[in-house]
């Protein structure tokens, strides 16, 4: 059995809708100045690498206080971005998109970009699989234009972190770079995308979590916040990228309470799970080192991925903390589970919306919004509490099993987890028969058998 959705993505780069168009009639070179062997020979960009840091700094500043100070690298990548918006790089202006709080105690943040689905070219990818192979026939960002690649971002082999304004790209060691999203949600709207040649596809291990960790420490900015979405959670280019953007007011999930901590690990990281929000998930944070925490989440999201259930991720916090969000949203929308009118938004629930900025893609429902409409979108998106705790005992399992839960606490809280849920076995068995039915649907989702 196959499940496939036939969607319209968000353009990313520039060279994203042209790719059907011209990648038939290409010869040796493409004439675009892209990442590939065509015309990466002699190819340079700025480098940023950043000195390694053992610890994660514990006092930022809260979103209450003064803004912090202005990191390095925090300007050097707005300015990067702006002399892009200034070179019209951009599909459209975000800073005239309107955006405002709805009212209501959880302060969620609605934004009408009808920017943003303009101009898009028509794909076909499967949402029934997190894991599928990079495919180098599809759009990836290697195609992406010299100009829209902003810098080289990666640790430093001196210890000491450095700026150069030159730097050759080296295709025998690839580079990790930091490229604009030309469809930008928000001001300083940019694409981290690890080791960029090497064609990774859209999946976390620990290495690319570790450097998108690091990019948030290094920014030191709570209002610079990193997303990832999975396939099957609204990722739409199988090639290994994090997103981010700079949002100058707290997001609704940061803000949500939280259960008492489920355990506490050697390594000193805290996981609790978020209370009194729409969107079931599991809260990461401290660590005695910023690897700890790292390798934490990432064995999560691994375990995530090799299970094939759809999650979003945000880094919020200036990596202090972490919020992994399994998700359904495709599922049940490829199932006709999901009622018309929440389908008539257009709104993909992807990391952004499920941390509370509603990406509205109609004046209707921008004019419309209100937290009980937010509330109801996002709620569709969440796992059952059933397959919640089902989910978390495969989590800890594999947090267990990689050793960074060795002790008591962890020990505790391993076997707690399947004390109330005896069988993770279920998880498969809901995934294997989840989609087990004919479905078409008004958004082109189709199941084939």
């Amino acid at each position: 059995m196959m499940l496939r959705i036939k969607r319209v993505p968000t353009v990313v780069s520039n060279y994203q809708k042209e790719e059907g168009e011209e990648g038939s009639r290409r010869g040796g070179g493409c004439g675009r100045n892209c990442l590939r062997n065509c015309c990466l020979q002699g190819a340079r960009l700025p480098l940023y690498t950043f000195k390694k840091v053992d610890r994660i700094a514990t006092d930022v500043p809260e979103h209450d206080k003064s803004e912090p100070p202005v990191s390095f690298l925090n300007s050097l990548l707005l300015g990067e971005w702006e002399e892009r918006m200034q070179r019209g790089l951009f599909r459209y202006d975000v800073t005239t998109c309107e955006t405002k709080v709805i009212p209501g105690s959880h302060g969620f943040i609605a934004q009408l970009n009808e920017g943003r689905h303009l101009k898009k070219r028509p794909t076909e990818f499967r949402i029934d699989k997190v894991l599928q192979p990079f495919d180098e026939n599809k759009f990836n960002f290697t195609k992406v234009g010299q100009e829209e690649m902003l810098f080289q971002f990666g640790e430093s082999e001196d210890g000491e972190g450095q700026f150069f304004t030159d730097a050759t790209i080296d295709p025998e060691n690839s580079p990790s770079v930091v490229a604009i999203n030309v469809s930008p949600i928000e001001y300083g709207h940019v694409l981290l995308i690890p080791r960029i040649l090497d064609c990774l596809p859209q999946r976390i291990d620990r290495d690319s979590f570790l450097l998108a960790l690091h990019m948030a420490a290094e920014a030191g900015d709570p209002y610079f916040r990193l997303g990832y979405n999975s396939l099957g959670a609204f990722a739409t280019i199988n090639h290994l990228h994090f997103q981010a953007y700079y949002l100058t007011m707290p997001f609704p999930i940061e803000k949500a309470s939280t259960t008492k901590q489920i355990a506490t690990l050697d390594s000193g990281v805290k996981i609790s799970e978020l209370m009194n929000y729409p969107v079931r998930g599991l809260v990461f944070e401290g660590g005695n080192a910023l690897q700890d925490l790292s390798n934490t989440v990432s064995d999560a999201c691994i375990c995530l991925q090799e299970n094939n259930i759809p999650y979003n991720v945000l880094i919020a916090d200036c990596g202090n903390r972490i919020f992994v969000l399994p998700q359904c949203y495709a599922e049940k929308q490829a199932l006709g589970e999901v009622s018309s009118e929440l389908l008539d938004t257009q709104v993909n629930p992807a990391v952004w919306e499920i941390s509370g900025h509603m990406v509205l893609k109609r004046k209707k429902d921008y004019e419309d919004a209100s937290e009980e409409n937010a509330w109801r979108l996002l709620a569709e998106v969440s796992l059952s509490e059933e397959r919640f705790q089902e989910v978390n005992a495969l989590i800890f399992e594999a947090i267990y099993y990689n050793g960074n839960g060795s002790g008591a606490d962890s020990e505790n809280a391993l076997e707690d987890a399947n004390a109330k849920h005896k069988s993770t076995e279920k998880v498969n068995a809901i995934n294997e028969t989840s989609h087990s039915a004919m479905v078409t649907g008004s958004q082109g989702c189709i199941v084939l058998q």
